[in-house]
């Protein structure tokens, strides 16, 4: 039987045990980088067998990373690659000259050809359906490619802008700009590549902003609204705003943190299946000019909705899919959205104040469709946020007998967890597809149709 330690063993084990982890910030190792990953950079290690997650880098190439977080011992270590020894065929000269190791946080993949990046995040989806539901690319229905944005295809060195809502930050100089990689320093910017025209031409970078913590930038696509929502720093008046174009302006309170109205409009109007949508502030609306349309189309060409169906539209916004729906069940159908904003639920009833048998409840899905009674439906759509629907509510609806699921996706991960728990409920992916409307990003937006899988036998 081992002794017990005496006290002098016990607090040297003490003293070992509160010192600190050796941090490795700084350190460079020279590696070959491995395949993408999740979230923007690629895999690597070191060697002595230590992973690293790589930004900056390409698969194949030779770098020379530099780590930004971890220490010894750690599962996995962060960095950027900051000598390229041996570059990729698919590596260009970054467009944006923000963009690169310790710069702006908001680009992934500036320094990929646009047909590079769309293959790196196919390869991301199709390692996450693998890994996380056992589906191969065929089992999705999936051809494996990821769609660019009308628009969006152009050639290497060019960069589309597409971003129609851009959240600015303010140095202490009072400098808009962008939040570095991981952190809280900003990167003043004088322009943003991706930014729409209709955001650039507010010229919010020209100004000082002294006093003010952000700054979000709106130009809705389907309209020329436009839109500023100024979060002051505590005890901070709010500046005059004098932009180039006019704007309507918004603040956000500091004690109850809610978006108050200062002056003009306090929403934006975008346009979708020839319908106009009002879209408050704060709330949702795609950021793409083309995403709304394009996964609206997704949606119902998988759906194929009939007259009289019943349909519910999950994580509903301010009504998109439940008014496209509408549009195509006719006055016999029936749709349900739940939303839990209470300000996108105001715009979504006033959205579709022209359906009858359109009805919008307010709160959480996984606590309001339960209370609603419904046991059966035709038709599903869900678009949740970026942690996913999870197992549970995916239980409820697999038992509720749809004829076609429509999933939409902006995380592969949460996407193929979930479809994982859609087949143990007994669904099929019948189709995926997959779309670039976050270029130089490595975000994804996927939408999956969904059958019984008893039809796919």
């Amino acid at each position: 039987m081992q002794a017990e330690p005496n006290k002098t063993q016990a607090g040297n084990a003490r003293a070992d045990a509160a010192e600190p982890a050796v941090s490795l910030i700084g350190k460079e190792y020279e590696v070959e980088i491995g395949p993408v990953a999740h979230g923007g950079h690629c895999i690597a290690r070191t060697a002595e067998g230590q992973v690293l997650f790589v930004r900056h880098a390409l698969p194949g190439e030779k770098v020379v990373a530099r780590v930004t977080e971890g220490e010894e011992g750690a599962r996995f270590l962060r960095a950027d690659a900051v000598t390229i020894l041996d570059p990729s065929k698919d590596r260009v000269e970054a467009p944006c000259p923000y963009a690169g190791p310790g710069r702006c946080g908001g680009c992934d993949w500036q320094h990929a050809k646009p047909g590079a990046q769309r293959r790196l995040k196919g390869e991301v989806i199709a390692e996450q359906l693998q890994r996380l539901a056992g589906l191969t690319p065929e089992e999705a229905g999936w051809d494996g490619t990821v769609m660019p944005a009308e628009g969006d295809k152009l050639p290497p060195g060019e960069v589309p802008s597409w971003r129609t809502r851009v959240q600015y930050a303010v140095d202490a100089d009072g400098n808009a700009g962008l939040r570095r990689h991981r952190s809280h320093e900003v990167e003043p910017i004088e322009h943003c590549m991706i930014a729409a025209e209709g955001v650039s031409e507010l010229g919010i970078e020209e100004r000082d902003w002294s006093g003010m913590a952000s700054i979000e930038a709106i130009a809705a696509s389907g309209s020329q609204d436009r839109q500023v929502i100024l979060a002051p720093k505590p005890g901070a008046r709010l500046p005059i705003v004098e932009l180039d174009k006019p704007v309507s302006v918004m603040r956000i309170g500091e004690k109850d943190g809610g978006t108050h109205r200062v002056h003009g409009r306090p929403f934006v109007r975008e346009r979708a299946d020839g319908r106009t949508y009002r879209v408050g502030s704060g709330g949702f609306w795609q950021v793409h000019p083309k995403a709304a349309e394009t996964l609206m189309l997704a949606v119902m060409q998988g759906l194929t909705p009939r007259k009289g169906d019943t349909a519910l539209d999950l994580y509903c916004g301010v009504g998109l899919f439940a008014g496209a729906l509408a549009d195509r069940v006719g006055e016999k159908g029936a749709v349900l959205g739940i939303e839990s904003g209470k300000r996108a639920v105001e715009d979504a009833r006033h959205n579709l104040a022209s359906f009858d048998r359109v009805r919008i409840e307010q709160g959480k899905v996984d606590t309001v469709l339960p209370r609603t009674g419904i046991t059966e439906a035709d038709l599903i759509v869900l678009d949740p946020p970026r942690a996913g629907a999870g197992k549970q509510t995916v239980k409820h609806l697999a038992g509720l007998g749809a004829r076609r699921i429509a999933y939409v996706a902006c995380d592969p991960a949460a996407l193929a967890r979930d479809l994982g728990y859609f087949r143990e409920g007994g669904y099929r992916v019948r189709t995926l597809r997959a779309f670039d409307l976050f270029p130089m990003t490595h975000h994804v937006e996927c939408v999956a149709i969904l059958e019984p899988a008893e039809k796919g036998r």
